[in-house]
């Protein structure tokens, strides 16, 4: 998962990419760059670390220009390198620098192809680069000496046949502006916005989050739809065009669940809208399941359950309180490359307030449990802090499964809830009793919101994939992103 912007402005645009970023910085915290162009030159600026730490004040001093993208990122199988961080530039044809969030799944076989037949050299391990090269390819066969928005949108049509699995790109072509495109099945978000100023040219903004465009005044226009491009010249010419055959709104349940600032809009839907219909949806199941049991206190575990845990308090007829401090200096533990970084950040990030927990019988909501780290240490620190009881539940269903769309979820058997029940899962954590989400409810919580959606990505919680993903991709991310991959043994 990563979070990307492109922008076309009246004044240098740098400094509000940079902004941007630091809105969507909960969606990467290994790396961040921003790519600029002036006078149909380039300048490149990204390094591993959060966007604070990347962008000093000598380093920025040089993106100057009206149009620009900017990507953080979040590793999906383990890598830090320096070398993967993005936008990724490719110097032929016409230059072209690209933002990517997702993940290909035939990434291998398409850098054997632009090897061995579009004589295209890649040089890390980064998807990302495989992708900018099938489109700088394909531009080049369509376009000739000249780019023009029909060679843009073929080579995108181009892009959707050879690329399989997700994709939110923002891509930039000095002395020509911006494009945007979503892979056919819409699975990661983009949208994209416009701000007026009265005797100014239109500036245009392209995101993975609308919260990026509320915080600068842009005017949220759409969605980027599934399989759709956009192009904004520099002359502020706007194109868009459906560039795949087969197209469905399908985009990753997760997004509502974790991942999404609450006060974003995704495909139409609110995620703060959808995180409260889970709520609701998981009380009434707590009353039809849980009907004998005295619960005192609902507490969220900080942050993204918070909006799912207070309306569950309201409908359950109990008090709501903060029973844990969170320390905001510590990042998101789920994303974090590696078990032991996890183990240690948990107690590091949330303090338990006594006075909530003391002789009560307190219901723990989180959003969702991946490999159960974290809940069974906060389980532990509910029972430390004078709980009678703790009953945990999930806002989600239990997570089974890989995500080969842009997500580090780790091998199944890292996985607390693969091939175990219920009560073998609360046993592990340490819980008096455990309730998850049903996926219809969570379904149901997600699309009431947009009707539209033809159907979600929600392969971890199912294993039913979108896309047709081979038993060798699932072998391959299974040594990629288990822990001790990302501690550097295997």
């Amino acid at each position: 998962m990563c979070g990307i912007v492109g922008m076309i402005g009246n004044h240098d645009v740098a400094s509000t990419i940079y902004e941007c970023l630091t809105i969507l910085q909960h969606r990467g915290q290994d790396a961040a760059g921003i790519a600029t162009c002036e006078e149909g030159k380039l300048e490149l600026v990204k390094n591993n670390g959060l966007v604070s730490d990347v962008f000093r004040s000598e380093s920025a001093q040089k993106l100057k220009g009206l149009s620009g993208i900017g990507h953080v990122r979040y590793p999906t199988a383990g890598s830090s390198n320096l070398e993967e961080a993005q936008p990724f530039y490719v110097n032929s044809p016409f230059g072209i620098a690209l933002a990517h969030n997702g993940n290909l799944h035939n990434a291998d076989q398409l850098k054997k192809e632009l090897f061995a037949e579009d004589r295209r050299h890649i040089n890390t391990q980064s998807d990302s680069e495989v992708l900018l090269n099938v489109f700088a390819h394909e531009l080049q066969n369509a376009s000739g000496l000249v780019i023009t928005p029909d060679a843009i949108f073929h080579a995108v049509s181009r892009v959707h046949k050879r690329c399989k699995g997700a994709y939110a790109n923002v891509l930039i072509i000095p002395g020509y502006g911006i494009i945007a495109f979503r892979d056919p099945n819409g699975i990661r978000p983009l949208v994209y916005g416009v701000r007026k100023t009265e005797g100014a040219p239109d500036e245009y903004m392209v995101a993975s989050e609308s919260i990026a465009l509320d915080q600068h005044d842009f005017e949220l226009l759409d969605d980027v739809a599934p399989g759709e491009a956009i192009i904004i010249t520099n002359d502020r010419q706007f194109y868009r065009k459906q560039c795949a055959s087969n197209t469905q709104l399908s985009p990753c349940v997760f997004e509502y669940v974790y991942f999404a600032r609450p006060d974003s809009m995704i495909d139409d839907v609110s995620v703060y809208k959808a995180r409260l219909r889970m709520g609701e949806k998981l009380a009434d199941q707590i009353k039809e399941r849980w009907g004998d049991e005295e619960i005192d206190v609902v507490i969220p575990i900080p942050e993204s359950s918070r909006t799912s845990a207070i309306p569950m308090a309201y409908s359950l007829g109990v008090k709501f309180r903060e029973g844990f401090i969170k320390n905001r200096y510590i990042g998101r533990t789920f994303i974090m490359p590696g078990q032991d970084q996890r183990v240690k950040s948990v107690r590091r990030k949330l303090n338990a307030v006594e006075l909530e927990f003391r002789n009560k019988n307190v219901l723990l909501v989180d959003d969702s449990i991946v490999r159960g780290t974290t809940s069974k240490q906060i389980i532990q620190m509910a029972r430390e802090a004078g709980a009678k009881k703790v009953f945990f539940a999930s806002a989600a269903p239990p997570v089974r499964y890989p995500n080969v769309y842009g997500i580090d979820m780790p091998l199944c058997e890292e996985l607390v809830a693969h091939n175990r029940t219920e009560d073998e899962i609360c046993e592990i954590l340490g819980a008096d009793r455990l309730i998850y989400q049903t996926l219809e409810d969570l379904e149901a919580a997600c699309k009431e919101g947009n009707p539209k959606i033809d159907r979600f990505d929600s392969s971890c919680f199912s294993n039913e994939y979108v896309t047709d993903v081979g038993a060798d991709y699932f072998e391959k991310i299974g040594i990629q992103r288990s822990d001790l991959a990302k501690q550097g043994n295997v």
